[in-house]
């Protein structure tokens, strides 16, 4: 043909220079869309199962064999209903009824077990499967274990209400401590210092028991003990490197709800050797030994080091005689005090129940 020029190419093209569209759509890879998606569902940490409009299980992905303990070989061609326990049975024919009506099932919380007979809490997504006539042929369901979520959704819920029966407790301690003190008190001053003393001693006590908040140890409760809860009452009495007070025996467990009354006990002795006791004088001492006997704790509070006996603490029934015979009936005890010449020791007996939960509060 006249005017024609061949360029002599060996690859038979005519020269012509091709668009843009022809040269990505030369080096775009060539995928198998069904293959693709097969591999996406398979590989998804999420259990990922189908089955039929009969609750047949057809298909079964890695996420459901992991989820459930099952293998594909011992799910599939199996009823849906060998994840349900009895007591959810009727939630298949519900969830049926909801996907030939062409529903969606978004976010459906409930529970299944697994092949070993441990339950989960589970997050389904339930949809439709449609052929390419648009019809129902069946259902897609992705499952999520939330068992960690409701876990600490329990704990957290635990946590508040435990916060609200310590509360509860504390204004009601506060509102008898208020009541004692204003029986004795001389002037509003004495009250208010005396009212102060005694809930920073109850702040610095309930401190040590309050779950922690970060970190791993989120929403467990702190461990306490009866030499850590002396520790902490007494610890502003120490003095350079040398202890003024220490703690001999075995240690022992205090419940949250005792720590209260066990603060209050000792709080009332530390603040009367700092007035009139062994923690008066520089060279004073104090030893505070635990001792278990059977059923029963022995508690010595020795003081050495103090002032002559007549300069001891007055006989008479004040606001603080009066919160420890409070506290020793709560806590079923028996004390008794020997003024030897070198100071004073008091002695306390009680059911090692006393530092134990009371009873109501373990039912509760």
């Amino acid at each position: 043909m006249a005017g024609r020029t061949d360029s002599g190419d060996s690859d038979g093209t005519d020269g012509r220079s091709q668009g843009p569209e022809a040269v990505v759509g030369a080096d775009k890879p060539a995928h198998d869309a069904g293959a693709f998606l097969a591999a996406i569902i398979e590989s998804s940490e999420d259990a990922i199962v189908s089955k039929s409009l009969q609750g047949i299980i057809i298909t079964w992905n890695k996420g459901a064999e992991r989820l459930f303990g099952y293998s594909a070989a011992e799910a599939v061609g199996k009823p849906i209903t060998i994840l349900i326990p009895e007591d959810r049975l009727d939630e298949e024919p519900a969830i049926l009824a909801r996907i030939h009506a062409g529903e969606r099932v978004d976010h459906f919380e409930t529970i299944r077990r697994r092949k070993d007979g441990t339950l989960l809490d589970i997050s389904l997504t339930i949809s439709p499967i449609r052929n390419s006539d648009g019809k129902i042929i069946g259902a897609s369901k992705i499952a999520r274990d939330i068992s960690d979520r409701k876990r600490a959704a329990e704990r957290q819920d635990l946590l508040l209400r435990e916060m609200h029966h310590r509360v509860k407790n504390l204004f009601a301690i506060t509102g008898s401590i208020i009541t004692l003190a204003a029986r004795t008190a001389q002037t509003p001053g004495e009250l208010a210092s005396s009212m102060k003393d005694r809930l920073v001693a109850l702040s610095h006590a309930h401190e040590m028991t309050l779950p922690s908040f970060t970190g791993d140890e989120a929403f467990q409760e702190r461990s306490t003990t009866l030499f850590q809860l002396l520790s902490s009452l007494l610890s502003p009495y120490d003095e350079g490197e040398g202890k003024r007070w220490r703690l001999h025996g075995q240690d022992a467990p205090i419940s949250a709800e005792r720590v209260t009354s066990l603060a209050l006990l000792f709080h009332e002795y530390a603040t009367n050797a700092v007035k009139y006791g062994s923690l008066s004088l520089a060279e004073g001492r104090l030893d505070v030994t635990l001792n278990p006997h059977g059923e029963q704790y022995e508690i010595s509070w020795q003081e050495s080091g103090g002032p002559p006996s007549s300069k001891a603490a007055p006989n008479d029934a004040g606001f603080g005689t009066r919160l420890e015979q409070m506290i020793i009936r709560t806590l079923d005890a028996d004390v008794s005090r020997d003024w030897q010449p070198d100071g004073l020791l008091i002695k306390l007996s009680m059911p090692r129940a006393a530092f134990a939960a009371p009873v109501q509060a373990q039912a509760s």
